[in-house]
């Protein structure tokens, strides 16, 4: 199965380094989609021997439609890695939703890399069911992995208000603590724990998150 980039959001991450990154619905084709990507946070786990890949997808959803919101079954949500500075995913993660369940595969080396790829079911499977609106989260895990896939409250603080009226020039600066635009908003999200042992011995890591269509 070959699939086609519709979103994509990256970065650089390093392993003592937090990273988090957003971007909400301001690409018109994937909007109100769980092709659309929202944020994208890489960080330490708990364990400090693991690594979290996390994002979420159909930003600014309302209480009221968050139930009925979906990940979409012909979308792959793909996490990249690269581990040698050149800027090509030397290793993926994997997520597709299927009957309820979010199955992951990876991390695992690409057989295709840039904008298609195919689904690796071949790779280490770790798979849980998706919590629904209101439910206990629901985890899944196997081989060091554990995953998550579900609703949650938007976690990006974004103060609209503020950016608008610095780019309008009418202020120079965000107040502290501000005002949250994004609070009581959902999204829904895809959260991956790895033992930093799968993912190599750089010191540094390339690491992006796509939304990939099946074509």
């Amino acid at each position: 199965m070959k699939l086609k980039i519709f979103s994509t959001l990256a970065t650089v991450l390093f392993f003592a380094a937090v990273f988090m990154s957003a971007d909400h619905i301001d690409a018109p084709k994937v909007t109100n989609s769980s092709q659309d990507i929202a944020d994208f946070f890489v960080f330490q786990g708990a364990n400090q021997n693991n690594l979290v890949f996390a994002t979420t997808v159909q930003g600014l959803l309302s209480p009221g439609t968050t139930a009925a919101a979906t990940f979409d079954e012909n979308t792959l949500i793909e996490f990249n890695i690269d581990t040698d500075g050149d800027n090509v995913e030397d290793l993926v993660i994997q997520a597709i939703p299927r009957d309820g369940k979010m199955i992951v595969f990876g991390p695992v080396a690409p057989s295709m890399k840039g904008t298609e790829s195919s689904i690796l079911s071949a790779a280490t499977r770790t798979e849980t069911e998706i919590t629904l609106y209101g439910e206990t989260a629901k985890t899944g895990s196997n081989n060091g992995i554990s995953v998550f896939a579900g609703p949650r409250d938007d976690p990006f603080f974004f103060d609209l208000g503020a950016y608008s009226a610095i780019i309008g020039g009418n202020a120079s600066s965000f107040a502290n603590p501000g005002t949250d635009t994004f609070a009581g908003t959902n999204v829904l999200a895809v959260v991956v724990e790895v033992p930093k042992s799968l993912l190599g011995n750089a010191t540094a890591l390339n690491t992006w998150v796509e939304t990939k269509l099946k074509r």
